[in-house]
């Protein structure tokens, strides 16, 4: 195993852990998740270069697109919280009190 693969790994584990284990505010919760998305988009960057694969050119692309979706809706879910509730702690947010 390279360095490379061994950066995108512990990338992507470290911000599930911390997505795992520090979900006290809905911010921390989305930097996780863009984190892991940024490893993901890195690594399938990297993967056709390595394969010389030129059909799986898209694939970052595809995952770019899909990223910036969950970012722009991560971030109205914020605002949306934010001012329904007062602020973005996660254990405010109980959807049996909806």
């Amino acid at each position: 195993m390279s360095f490379l693969h061994l950066s995108f790994y512990s990338a992507f584990t470290l911000s599930s852990l911390g997505l795992a284990f520090h979900r006290t505010h809905l911010v921390s919760a989305l930097l996780c998740l863009e984190s892991m998305m940024l490893s993901m988009y890195i690594a399938l960057s990297t993967w056709p270069v390595e394969n010389q694969a030129a059909s799986f050119t898209l694939m970052p692309m595809l995952m770019l697109t899909f990223s910036a979706c969950e970012a722009g809706t991560g971030l109205a879910m914020l605002v949306a919280s934010t001012r329904t509730h007062g602020s973005d702690h996660l254990h405010n947010l109980n959807l049996l009190q909806c």
